[in-house]
């Protein structure tokens, strides 16, 4: 009785301080949100009123700015000349104009904005150097602004323009994009795989440990300032001791309880549903980005664009599935995670401490669903839905592998992930997950255990 008392005062414990981190991360970053907000409107209060000066400050922290330069029609950015004195003027949704600047001699300017709204930035044409001209269509630019958001504006100035694309050249964009997204998903899909398969358990919540992984990673890249190589570890940790704690204070209780599957399956409902709200009250319902590795050229190679964030992202998640797939394979505990998938009650009877590997995977596996978080977000930004829109590819992508089979989630995601991403060559981008599902059902007609998993015998 003392024993079991003691693990659930610890319990309290943990979680508690677990539920203290997010709430302090999350009430310091609406605190910093509103202290700038309050400088801002301080500022604006002292500055002149007049609606064309770019020094006026309006009382949102909003702007929208950018950089003017003559590209010497060429995609080369070494031989771009600053445009100076060039104007530009914004105008709301009902045509007033709110702010407008000069450029300034390195070819930048900055506008500040009342607030969010839609808005149209026009540049004066007539103020552009001789012989340098600008197409009356591509001069003005309609813009949706968030709160607090600082949007850059590109005008297009004697570039020179590719020409137009075949199918076959956007295939191979999404092709390479696809590899990028089909990493991602593989490695998120493996934990769920590895949780279904030691357990039985189908967790609907595991799109929320990736969604917590951007999160806190956001917060910590934010809110305090941190660089993201430092901010993602840090919040991949927090998330795989978030796992862990699940189990320990949630699913392993359950487990020595008796309770079925379903049940199981019904109460992850439960809490991802609960996770995805106390995400929208703490960070909110917009798309934010990370503050490092916004603004990217990109890498051409032939018709192919890659940013350079896209090929690190592929070659971590690339070199993480990799050490996965060895992990499994040569230490001991990922023998018995593989031995327990297999036969928990062999597994168990051979010396195997069943519970304390059970754990492990709910740790590693959260470890791994949030550095899928991370990496997405960098190309996608965070938002916090983003786990339960990636949560159906991950179902996909294990059932497409192999249900159980850890190897299964690799192939599986990302096959699922390429052909969400190739198939938006040809069917619009609303309905691109539809690729990935025709090529689910069109394997399961012919492999129904999937593509690495095992037949097995009924009756």
């Amino acid at each position: 009785m003392r024993v079991h008392v003691r693990r659930h005062a610890s319990l309290v414990v943990v979680l508690g301080l677990a539920f203290g981190v997010l709430t302090s991360l999350g009430s310091s970053a609406l605190a910093q949100s509103s202290s700038d907000s309050s400088t801002s409107s301080s500022s604006s209060s002292s500055s002149s009123s007049s609606s064309y000066s770019s020094s006026s400050e309006p009382e949102g922290g909003t702007d929208v700015h950018g950089k003017l330069a003559d590209s010497k029609g060429t995609t080369d950015t070494k031989d771009d000349t600053p445009l100076a004195g060039v104007r530009i003027t914004v105008s709301d949704a009902n045509g007033k104009d709110v702010g407008a600047d000069q450029t300034k001699d390195d070819g930048t300017f900055k506008i500040l904005l009342p607030g969010e709204g839609r808005y149209t930035a026009k540049l004066d044409t007539s103020t552009l150097p001789k012989g340098l001209k600008l197409d009356e269509s591509t001069a003005s630019v309609s813009f949706p602004v968030n709160p607090d958001q600082s949007r850059t504006l590109l005008f297009p100035l004697n570039i020179a323009h590719r020409a137009t694309q075949s199918k076959f050249d956007l295939f191979l964009k999404s092709v390479v994009n696809g590899i990028n997204f089909g990493l991602i998903v593989a490695m998120c899909a493996v934990g769920l795989s590895l949780i279904y398969g030691t357990t039985g358990l189908v967790n609907f919540a595991h799109g929320e440990l990736v969604t917590m992984g951007a999160i806190l990673a956001y917060y910590f890249n934010i809110g305090m300032g941190w660089p993201l190589f430092v901010a993602g570890p840090v919040a991949i940790v927090l998330t795989g001791l978030f796992g862990g704690m699940l189990d320990f204070g949630l699913w392993s209780p359950l487990r020595r309880r008796g309770a079925g599957n379903i049940a199981q399956m019904v109460i992850s409902i439960g809490l991802a549903l609960a996770l995805v709200n106390f995400y929208l009250y703490m960070y909110g319902g917009l798309t934010k980005p990370y503050a490092d590795y916004n603004l990217q050229r990109a890498y051409e190679i032939g018709p192919i664009d890659i940013a350079p964030k896209t090929l690190v992202s592929s070659v971590i998640c690339l070199l993480v599935l990799v050490s996965t797939a060895v992990a499994l394979q040569r230490t001991r505990t990922g023998k018995a995670m593989r031995a327990i998938a297999d036969n928990p009650d062999l597994a168990s009877s051979s010396g195997i401490d069943v519970d304390r590997v059970v754990r492990l995977v709910w740790v590693f596996g959260a470890g791994l669903a949030a550095l899928g978080g991370v990496l997405f977000s960098v190309s996608n930004f965070v938002f916090f839905q983003q786990g339960s829109q990636l949560l159906l590819l991950l179902f996909a992508a294990i059932t497409l592998g192999g249900l159980g089979a850890a190897y299964g989630a690799l192939v599986g995601g990302f096959v699922v992930g390429l052909f969400v991403e190739a198939s938006a060559t040809w069917i619009p981008s609303e309905m691109k997950n539809v690729g990935a599902l025709a090529i689910l059902i069109l394997v399961l007609l012919v492999r129904p255990q999937g593509i690495l998993g095992q037949a097995e015998r009924i009756g």
